[in-house]
């Protein structure tokens, strides 16, 4: 009998120095408590349910605590979620008159009992309640229900979808594929092989050869402080992205997204109305840098609209590829844009 730790190495799965899980032949288990308490922070921290309907200002303010188990085995490309959480929120709410009075201002808490994989499939118990019970209490405790509720299944639901998918273990898992570093994602390298059909062109060329220029118009159902503090806030990004950030938030300050594929500086920041900073990815040849300018408009309350001017994209990458307009506008509208609707609920 062999000795443990001998024996013919035909049969043993090694640990390999490039991180693969040969054949697939054991469970890879990752633990995810620790990452569904960052992504449900994100979902349902500082979120605006009523900002006025009849006079009430209605918000849930954090997750006040996340508890129980999460976990993501993976055998032979198979994702198996596991978890059982119970979760707690905190929120505020205020009544005014017609004059802008306050009325009344009350704090409340909700209560998520049992987020499990076993009801995946179902919306979890909400229990809302409140500190006053009075009639104006009573009344933001209807609308907080009414309201807020549809809100919470929304960023469940979202954070069920994501488990379904991996959570965490997607991310490592798509990281050991060999690809160019300095993409977007894998999701985005996949998703940008072919044009999607029907999707429309945005990509115009630039008077200056050998770069193009991206233009788009984006709408979003949120003040445009609210937008303009997502983009410039590095938890945010780590929450809709699902990849590592850290962001600046004064003018001239570094940024690194995506887990570093894009970094850059900010050139010029006007809170909630523009952003316009140095761009430049890990794949593009050296010494060159682009300029991306978001301005923000709020024709009406909570309608923002967002233009895009992204100018200086190299018409080829490093490595010879000729789509890297192309796949630029995509990250802009899948990574970022589409995200940050599904997120935070922005959607029109």
């Amino acid at each position: 009998m062999a000795k443990y730790g001998e024996g013919d190495k035909r049969w043993i799965v090694e640990d390999r120095p490039d991180g693969t899980n040969v054949h697939n032949w054991h469970w890879a288990e990752t633990n995810c408590l620790e990452w569904s308490r960052n992504l449900l922070s994100n979902l349902l921290t500082d979120l605006v349910i009523l900002d006025g309907d009849g006079n009430l200002f209605i918000k849930i303010k954090k997750v006040e605590k996340v508890d129980g188990e999460a976990y993501v085995n993976v055998r032979k490309g198979k994702i198996i979620p596991g978890y059982e959480l119970n979760v707690s929120l905190s929120w505020e709410g205020e009544a005014k008159d017609s004059d802008g009075k306050s009325l009344l201002e009350v704090d409340g808490s909700v209560e998520i009992p049992y987020i499990s994989d076993e009801n995946a499939d179902e919306d979890p118990e909400i229990k809302v309640t409140i500190k006053d019970d009075g009639p104006i209490g009573k009344r933001l405790k209807e609308a907080m229900v009414a309201k807020g509720k549809p809100v919470i299944e929304e960023k469940v639901r979202f954070y069920v979808q994501t488990m379904a998918k991996g959570g965490p273990a997607k991310d490592e898992l798509e990281a050991k594929k060999v690809a160019p570093k300095g993409q977007w994602t894998a999701e985005n390298k996949a998703a940008s092989a072919t044009p999607a059909a029907g999707e429309k062109k945005e990509v115009k060329k630039e008077s200056k050869k050998g770069f193009k220029t991206i233009s788009l118009t984006e709408k979003f159902s949120c003040r445009a402080r609210d937008m303009y503090e997502i983009l410039m806030d590095e938890n945010r990004w780590k929450g809709f992205t699902q990849s590592n950030a850290r962001i600046s938030k004064e003018v001239g300050g570094e940024f690194s997204i995506f887990d570093g594929s894009v970094t850059g500086t900010n050139v010029e920041l006007q809170e909630g109305k523009l952003i316009v900073q140095k761009w430049r990815f890990g794949s593009w040849p050296d010494g060159i840098v682009s300029t991306v300018r978001l301005t923000l408009d709020e024709p009406e309350p909570g309608l923002t609209i967002i233009k895009l001017l992204h100018t200086d994209i190299p018409e080829e990458d490093r490595y010879g590829n000729a789509t890297v307009a192309e796949n630029t506008e995509r990250g802009w509208r899948d990574l970022i844009f589409h995200k940050i609707r599904a997120v935070f609920g922005f959607g029109i």
